[in-house]
């Protein structure tokens, strides 16, 4: 992608090692972990989120500041740079970058660093461990909505967007944001892993758009490029390290969820190795009160929270959470 070297995001130590493997990993043992003072939680995509037990959790969650050991920083630069070297990422068509700069705002800042960051991570992730698929879609994949109601654009400039790439592409992007809702949600999840034995005999599924509640139709293949998306988005999502005590957060919850099920459906076409982790104490984090009493919360109470806020921040922009699996 032809940026200036100003214009290209820097992307994290966990985000290289990431790429550089196509691998996710706990890192304990690699990073320092401490808390970041005077965190302002409203000036990330969560500053729409209500109610202060959610808002708390959520801050104690990322409000983190990461620290990588000098010798764990040079092994994992070396990695990346020996993967990407003489690799460069497609092209993308300038009178779509015109509007994204023009007519989208992606100011927010992100979990960790700029919206802007996370995006770039996706797309460079998928173009190199999703081969088969187009990393355009994850360029774009929250264009139409976060899942806390932030929105880069209006709904009156989907016309001219959808005329700026190919009509599969397209049919991704729009959809994304409903299916990381109904993923949250819980019950698509449940269906799909009822019905693991029958995959085959899928046809198509149904839901709505989020920004307009415009009903969409993938097919059942369709919906299977659409989780490789997914779980490739869930990738940016895991914590850093100290995963036996972050068990709970809720992106490691669904990512741990839709990984197993897409293993034992055979659906899983991007290159994401899973290493889970060995380790019981933990290390190098710093851990006070409010970590302590989050790290208490049940997997069953996170993911009940989860679903729940999702629901709220559809109700509030009148986007339905239906679906509907056709066999």
């Amino acid at each position: 992608m032809k940026q200036s070297a100003a214009e290209i995001p820097v992307l994290t130590f966990q985000r290289k090692a990431a790429i550089a493997t196509g691998t996710v990993r706990d890192h304990a043992g690699r990073v320092k972990v401490s808390k970041i003072p005077n965190f302002d939680l409203n000036r990330t995509i969560f500053n729409t989120l209500e109610g202060r037990l959610p808002r708390f959790v959520i801050q104690t969650r990322i409000a983190k500041e990461v620290q990588w050991y000098d010798e764990e920083q040079s092994t994992i630069n070396e990695s990346y740079s020996s993967m990407t070297e003489g690799s460069e990422l497609p092209d993308v068509n300038p009178e779509l970058l015109k509007f994204l700069v023009e007519e989208c705002d992606f100011e927010v800042e992100h979990a960790d660093g700029s919206f802007l960051d996370h995006l770039y991570f996706c797309y460079e992730y998928t173009h190199r461990h999703l081969p088969g698929q187009s990393a355009l879609v994850m360029l774009l994949h929250s264009i139409l909505g976060t899942g806390t109601n932030t929105f880069a654009m209006e709904a009156d400039k989907i016309p001219k967007l959808k005329t700026l790439m190919k009509e599969d592409e397209w049919l991704h992007v729009e959809s994304f944001p409903s299916l990381l809702r109904l993923l949250y949600a819980g019950e698509l999840m449940r269906e799909l892993e009822r019905n693991v034995h029958k995959l085959d005999r899928l046809k198509r599924v149904l839901f709505h758009r989020v920004i307009d509640n415009k009903q969409i139709t993938m097919t059942a293949n369709e919906l299977w490029i659409q989780l490789n998306y997914q779980i490739i988005h869930l990738v940016d999502f895991m914590p850093v390290s100290n995963w036996q005590t972050h068990g709970n957060d809720t992106s490691f919850i669904l990512f741990n969820r839709l990984y197993r099920f897409m293993q034992e459906a055979k659906l899983l076409e991007a290159k994401v190795d899973y290493v889970r982790t060995t380790k019981s104490k933990l290390v190098d984090e710093e851990h006070g009160l409010g970590e302590k009493l989050v790290a208490l919360i049940p997997i069953g109470i996170s993911e009940k929270m989860a679903s729940k806020s999702i629901r709220r921040f559809s109700e509030r922009i009148g986007h339905s959470l239906d679906f509907q699996l056709e066999w």
